[in-house]
């Protein structure tokens, strides 16, 4: 059968003041009737089963997740007690999965995506799915056609064509610098790393088995006291004691069989606040507003607010403004990157009841 994973861990720090601690980005709506991470979910529907779909976050998460998402089980929402990366998560899912179903696919995806639309992310995965069925050895990832020179994104180069929009991974590449993301936009057969996942269970436990043996030693003891009434100590002593590291490093930059699936989907990542102004249109003044505001000479900018509160702009462009209950954000829209750097100048100073 075919399982799910989301991983819904971040912290989403360069989306503060809104983002916060108890409350990251996967968790928030940013317009829409529903958080990312209940999106998330709801794209999954019919093609994977309820009982079919876990979350993995972090124990300060789990109560707010189990809050949104009542349809599913409890159990299936695993708090990991500390942060150590993508390759311990999946590896930790895929030994739960396996033990559960052998023969498993399963599907691994990020809680904070944009991807429309839903049908097309279906056809998309249940292609993922085939190509699985037809080679257990292949790990499938889907790459996204880029539309700029982003240098925040990992890419995937492609290598020789197996079908029509499936390729082989001739390598994957680090975050460029913006001179070489317009050289791979140029030449295009680059993607971006979405960062989603299709392979058989037994298939990654078993590359992740070769590459990092002291974790998949540790993620077995886990497992193997599921059951036990000291399974919760097991897990905080074992999980602690990883060491941190990526799936892409961990195997799939080494992996002589991985696959990409030109993704037929739009995505956005929602990495930053500049991704509202991708999501929403802009008014004649080239303005993202989400809220309540008025402006006069103002352009170039996206502001967040609430119905309740009004922001007023004069003789300002090219700024983020995020208005929340308890604090405010005014930023310079090319220097957004610079929030990560506010949020630990918070976690160090006396205004930590802000994070």
């Amino acid at each position: 059968m075919l399982h799910a994973v989301i991983m819904a861990g971040g912290a989403g720090t360069r989306f503060w003041p809104l983002s916060r601690i108890v409350l990251p980005k996967q968790l928030l709506n940013f317009g829409s009737e529903h958080s990312l991470l209940q999106q998330a979910v709801a794209r999954l529907a019919p093609v994977v089963a309820t009982s079919n779909i876990s979350v993995i976050t972090n124990q300060a998460l789990v109560a707010a997740i189990t809050a949104q998402l009542p349809t599913l089980n409890p159990t299936a929402i695993i708090g990991e007690p500390a942060k150590r990366d993508t390759a311990p998560c999946i590896g930790l899912a895929a030994a739960l999965i396996a033990a559960e179903d052998p023969s498993a696919i399963m599907l691994v995806m990020p809680s904070d995506h944009i991807i429309e639309p839903v049908q097309e992310f279906q056809t998309a995965l249940q292609q993922a799915v085939d190509i699985v069925e037809e080679d257990c050895s292949r790990l499938v990832t889907f790459g996204i056609h880029p539309d700029r020179p982003a240098d925040t994104y990992g890419y995937i180069q492609r290598g020789d064509v197996l079908q029509n929009g499936v390729y082989q991974v001739e390598e994957f590449k680090e975050k460029p610098t913006r001179e070489t993301a317009t050289q791979y936009l140029q030449q295009g057969e680059y993607y971006w790393n979405a960062g989603i996942f299709v392979w058989k269970a037994s298939t990654i436990l078993a590359a992740l088995q070769q590459s990092q043996p002291e974790m998949m030693s540790r993620i077995e003891k886990i497992v193997a006291r599921r059951e036990d009434t000291d399974f919760q100590q097991v897990f905080e002593t074992e999980f602690s004691a990883i060491d941190g590291i990526s799936i892409d490093y961990a195997v799939l930059e080494n992996y002589d069989n991985v696959v990409v699936v030109e993704a037929p989907f739009q995505w956005d990542d929602i990495g930053s606040w500049q991704a509202l102004a991708r999501l929403f249109p802009a008014d004649e003044n080239n303005n993202t507003v989400l809220g309540k505001h008025l402006g006069i000479e103002t352009s170039g900018s996206i502001i967040q607010s609430t119905d309740h509160h009004l922001v007023a702009t004069v003789g300002v462009r090219n700024l983020i403004i995020i208005h929340t209950e308890d604090a405010t954000l005014v930023a310079n829209k090319q220097d957004e990157e610079s929030v990560r750097q506010l949020v630990r100048l918070l976690e160090s100073s006396n205004e930590s009841s802000h994070l």
